[in-house]
C-alpha cells in the first residue's frame, strides 16, 4: 500500500488539484479536532486514532496476524462509531455548515428578549419554575411537535400564564423560533452526563440535554430557588443581575459559543430543582 503511494506521488508533479485536496482533508480534521476538543469523545478519537495508526504499523512492518486482525476489525468499528457519534456528527456537519455558509438561523429581536428576561424575572420572584429554549442554527421542530402548538407573540403575559401553576401547559418547555413562541409543553431529552450533580431536577437536566444535542440557548428559572439560569453547549450558568442576564442572552443568541466569561456569576453543577 505504501509503496503503492510513494510510486503515485513520484511519478507526478504535485498540482493544483493535490493541494487543493490536502487543504479540504487538512480543513476537515481540523474541525473534528476543534469540535470534540474538550469533550468527552476527546479520548475516544484519539483512541480511534491509535487504532489507525497500530494498523499503519502492522503494514509498515508486515505483521501479518495483527494486520488481518485489524483490517477485518476496522470497518466494524466505523460502523459502531456512526452510532454511538450519531449526535456529535450531527453537530458537526452543522459546524462545518456554519463556517462554510455561515448563520443562516432565526434570532430573537430586542423587544422579544426584553419581553422574555421580565417574565424570567417575574417568574423568579415567584420561585415559579419555566423552560425556554431558543433555536439557533438547527431547528426544533421535532420537539416543538412534542407539545401544544401555540405559534403566538412573544409576551410576558403569556409567558406568565403559560408557566402558572395549575395551567395545562406549565409542565414542559416553551419554544421560541424567531420571534414566534412555537409551541408549549414540550418534551426535550434529558442530559446524561454522569459528572452533573445528582441534586439537579428534570428541568434543568432537559435544559442541558437539549443543549448538547442541539445547538439552542435554554433559559431555566428554578422552582426551588428561585434562581435563573442559561444554559449553552451543555453548560449551565447562574445568572443574578438582570442587566447581566439580557446582555448575556442577547450575545449567546447572536454569537456561537459558550456564554462570555464576564456574564457568568458562578457555575450551576450543584443547582438544584424541585
Amino acid at each position: 500500500m505504501f509503496e503503492a503511494l510513494r510510486t503515485a506521488l513520484s511519478s507526478r508533479p504535485v498540482t493544483f488539484r493535490d493541494a487543493l485536496d490536502l487543504a479540504i482533508v487538512g480543513f476537515l480534521v481540523y474541525r473534528l479536532f476543534r469540535f470534540v476538543r474538550g469533550t468527552q469523545a476527546t479520548h475516544i478519537v484519539l483512541g480511534a486514532l491509535g487504532v489507525v495508526a497500530l494498523f499503519l504499523t502492522a503494514t509498515l512492518l508486515e505483521l501479518t496476524l495483527l494486520t488481518l486482525i485489524l483490517r477485518n476489525v476496522l470497518p466494524y468499528v466505523a460502523f459502531a462509531a456512526i452510532v454511538v457519534f450519531q449526535t456529535e456528527i450531527r453537530k458537526l456537519l452543522a459546524s462545518i455548515g456554519r463556517a462554510l455558509f455561515g448563520r443562516t438561523g432565526p434570532s430573537s429581536t430586542d423587544d422579544v428578549l426584553d419581553e422574555i428576561v421580565l417574565a424570567a424575572q417575574s417568574l423568579a420572584s415567584a420561585r415559579t419554575g419555566a423552560l425556554i429554549v431558543f433555536e439557533r442554527d438547527m431547528g426544533l421542530k421535532s420537539f416543538a411537535e412534542t407539545g401544544v402548538r401555540l405559534d403566538a407573540v412573544v409576551t410576558y403575559d403569556l409567558l406568565c400564564n403559560i408557566f402558572t401553576p395549575g395551567s395545562p401547559l406549565h409542565d414542559g418547555a416553551v419554544v421560541v423560533q424567531a420571534d414566534r413562541l412555537s409551541a408549549g409543553a414540550c418534551f426535550l431529552p434529558l442530559t446524561v452526563n454522569p459528572e452533573l450533580s445528582r441534586t439537579l431536577g428534570s428541568r434543568h437536566r432537559a435544559a442541558i440535554g437539549v443543549t448538547e444535542d442541539t445547538d439552542a440557548v435554554a433559559l431555566v428559572v428554578s422552582e426551588e430557588t428561585g434562581s435563573i439560569s442559561l444554559v449553552s453547549s451543555g453548560v449551565m450558568t447562574r445568572i443574578t443581575d438582570p442587566k447581566d442576564l439580557s446582555e448575556a442572552l442577547r450575545a449567546t443568541l447572536r454569537r456561537r459559543g459558550a456564554v462570555s466569561a464576564r456574564h457568568r456569576s458562578a457555575a450551576v453543577r450543584s443547582e438544584s430543582e424541585s
